[in-house]
């Protein structure tokens, strides 16, 4: 079993009003001068602000926001109409007035609440429940065959006006659900509801499911585009990178081969380098000028003769050799 903690002035609802013990000193109006310099502490200024307070909303709770910091030392009392009078005077409520009166007993701004709250306010009623002004926006309130329930509340001095919020109202938020009304009701059968609960015919049951798995198709439909749509977005967004650094990479190889390989190379340099050195390498060096020079005799040129066409002379014979030996002899 959970334990809720309870802080008395913090969490407690606002009390009702027929609950409360009857107050027996005289009722003494206090003066708007008065009210706006500050009463004492125990004598608040008690301003009443009233309404149906159907589906309350923001717009209700700045009003009644506003209503308490009227005066510096406020007691608010906030009266809500009941089912039957707001049936007949204005139409029909989405919540009923136990819901109506528990909603607003818990908005913080709020010290009092009077159940069934007339719909114009007497003076009978002023003062049974000591009320020192009246909080309402500004705007004639025709009701009731009058043109403004609050026009005497104004012409006695007791009317402390409030300003209303724009763009929230219970007649806005039930425009909004009776013209999304499909949405709603799809929403709602989802959600475990009944046909019957909801009032909804066979017929648009079963369309309001048809139209309940189409929208799930659509959705994975849109969730898979996408998906492609980011899966494409980062290709490109790699293929640019890849791009960009094959670029880059084409741009430095380039000028590394125009470095070397370029008019101005180096490898032009090298080869030319090269080229000395050979030429250094081959050609012979010159005898230093000091040196004594030698003459040289100048040799025959070489002589070149084809073999068939040089005549050979036949061999002699031995005695001719030997003739020859004995006539050289006989001289000698």
């Amino acid at each position: 079993m959970h334990i809720f903690w309870t802080f008395p002035g913090l969490t407690d609802p606002a009390p009702f009003a027929d609950q409360l013990e009857p107050v027996t000193a005289p009722y003494v109006r206090v003066s708007m001068e008065e009210a706006c310099q500050g009463t004492p502490q125990e004598r608040p200024v008690r301003v009443y602000a009233d309404g149906i307070f159907d589906m309350f909303h923001s717009g209700h709770a700045r009003a009644l926001m506003q209503a308490k910091g009227l005066f510096p030392n406020t007691h608010l009392i906030v009266g809500v109409c009941s089912d039957d009078l707001t049936h007949n005077l204005k139409g029909f409520t989405v919540m009923n007035e136990d819901e109506r009166y528990d909603t607003v007993s818990h908005c913080r701004y709020v010290d009092e609440i009077v159940r069934n709250a007339p719909w114009t306010l007497t003076p009978e009623f002023l003062a049974d429940h000591r009320i020192d002004f009246v909080a309402h926006d500004d705007y004639p309130y025709s009701s009731a065959g009058s043109d403004d329930v609050y026009k005497h509340i104004k012409a006695a001095g007791m009317f402390a006006p409030t300003q209303r919020t724009e763009g929230i109202s219970t007649s806005d938020i039930i425009t909004r659900i009776v013209r999304d009304y499909d949405v709603y009701a799809r929403r709602n059968l989802q959600r475990g509801y009944t046909a019957k609960e909801l009032n909804v015919s066979f017929i648009n049951e079963k369309k309001y499911h048809l139209q309940e798995r189409v929208d799930k198709v659509k959705k994975r439909v849109k969730d898979v585009e996408e998906r492609s749509k980011e899966f494409v977005q980062k290709v490109e967004t790699k293929s640019i990178d890849l791009i960009q650094k094959w670029e880059e990479k084409s741009r430095e190889f380039i000028a590394n081969f125009l470095q070397m390989f370029g008019p101005e190379g180096a490898l032009k340099h090298m080869l030319k380098e090269g080229k000395g050195r050979m030429l250094q390498a081959i050609s012979p060096r010159q005898s230093p000028n000091s040196s004594p020079t030698r003459e040289h005799s100048p040799s025959p040129p070489p002589s070149f003769r084809l073999p068939f066409f040089t005549k050979t002379s036949p061999p002699s014979s031995p005695y001719h050799l030997s003739g020859a030996d004995s006539i050289s002899e006989d001289d000698d």
